[in-house]
């Protein structure tokens, strides 16, 4: 392996009669665009592995990916918490990018292109982006739910100024290490799942990716992990199902979202048949009034059409006692028929959501704004009914 280049993102592995050499990047530097060329043009493997995912591979690619989005399907299958969590995660890497020129993930696409255009063979060795956000969100507790949420609020908005001085320290395992270190003390079972079990996973596909030379292409956050898996013997198939799959809701998650409608229920028949109708007339009123209000405003703060915003005030105070359903899938549905994204829309989206003012003027961004808004003005419409409605019985 005396061929191989010598560079501090580089780490040399022979693992199982193959040459392995693992590229630790860094998803917004040129250096690393640069490095990764160079080191395929000058080692010729035979496969090229990248951290990518097939969908996330898809929209690399494939810059037009907006333009065929089918936004009403995807409210209808209930998938619109994934799709903001993806534009938060993308609209907070693009605003990193903007420091440096590089647009997110430009590594992988250059490392995918090379080797197709040099005849190699590209692996895809990431698990899918939904498998990997819907095991956060399954596997962990209520407050670390809410740390990741107000993660992702926060990379809404946030300005990110960085260089290509600070990307080069970045990539540097010591610091990562402490940055890992400090994650896992703070989120353990997030930061178990977002990388120690990717690491997990792309090790074993790297390994089992063909070829006697392989080139992986990795986020230099995984670097330190992946290389650790591929010194030691490789995980089993079965290990690698099981960090696939989307584990079940729990049976706590699956009973407490019917808690407040049975109490809500039980309430209003307790008081149909034993208490006096005009507190029944009046925590009827507080229900409506409290949902429907609430979530109106929030709507109305997302710059919903009138018509999603009468329908936020309708739908609130009956899809509380529903939780199949929550108002802002109803509302977002109702904004992306009153007012639907345009193409300018789709295709300006990656701009607009870099800032504030964007995410109000995109008509796909509010819709999910509308959808976001309108579910928390509905909680926190339940839960002031609930204390209105205590006070009357």
């Amino acid at each position: 392996m005396n061929d191989i280049p010598s560079d501090s993102d580089v780490t040399c592995l022979s693992v199982d009669n193959k040459d392995i050499i693992l590229v630790g990047t860094a998803h917004i530097s040129q250096e690393s665009v640069d490095t990764v060329t160079k080191v395929i043009n000058e080692l010729k493997p035979e496969t090229v592995c990248v951290e990518l995912d097939q969908q996330r591979y898809q929209s690399l690619i494939n810059q037009k990916g907006w333009e065929s989005l089918n936004l009403k399907d995807v409210i209808r299958k209930k998938q619109l918490p994934f799709l903001l969590a993806n534009l938060a995660l993308s609209s907070y890497q693009k605003r990193m990018g903007l420091a440096t020129g590089v647009q997110p993930g430009a590594e992988l696409a250059a490392a995918a292109q090379v080797a197709e255009s040099q005849g190699m063979r590209v692996e895809l060795v990431d698990r899918n982006i939904r498998t990997t956000l819907l095991r956060v969100w399954r596997i962990t507790g209520l407050w670390n739910k809410m740390k990741v949420l107000a993660s992702l609020l926060a990379s809404l908005f946030e300005k990110q100024q960085i260089s290509e001085d600070e990307l080069a320290r970045l990539r540097q395992s010591d610091n990562l290490a402490g940055m890992l270190e400090e994650m896992g003390e703070m989120l353990p079972s997030v930061k178990q799942i977002l990388v120690d079990e990717r690491d997990i996973y792309m090790a074993y596909h790297i390994r089992h990716a063909p070829g006697d030379r392989i080139v992986a292409v990795v986020g230099a956050a995984h670097l330190p992990g992946i290389t650790a898996r591929l010194q030691e013997p490789s995980a089993s198939l079965t290990d690698i199902e099981k960090i696939s799959t989307i584990p079940p809701k729990t049976l706590s998650s699956r009973v407490i979202p019917w808690i407040i409608p049975v109490l809500v229920l039980s309430l209003f028949i307790g008081g149909f048949f034993f208490g006096n109708r005009d507190q029944m007339a009046q925590a009827a009123t507080a229900w409506i009034l409290a949902n429907g209000l609430f979530s109106a405003f929030g709507t109305l703060l997302a710059w919903g059409h009138p018509i999603t915003v009468v329908t936020a005030f309708i739908a609130a105070p009956l899809t509380s006692l529903n939780p199949t359903i929550g108002a802002g899938f109803v509302t977002a549905l109702v904004q992306s028929f009153v007012a639907p994204p345009l193409v300018s829309d789709m295709k300006k989206v990656g701009e607009d959501l870099l800032s504030l003012k964007g995410w109000w003027h995109n008509r796909l961004a509010r819709v999910l704004l509308v959808f976001l808004f309108s579910s928390l003005g509905s909680s926190i419409g339940t839960f002031f009914a609930l204390g209105w409605m205590k006070n009357l019985f």
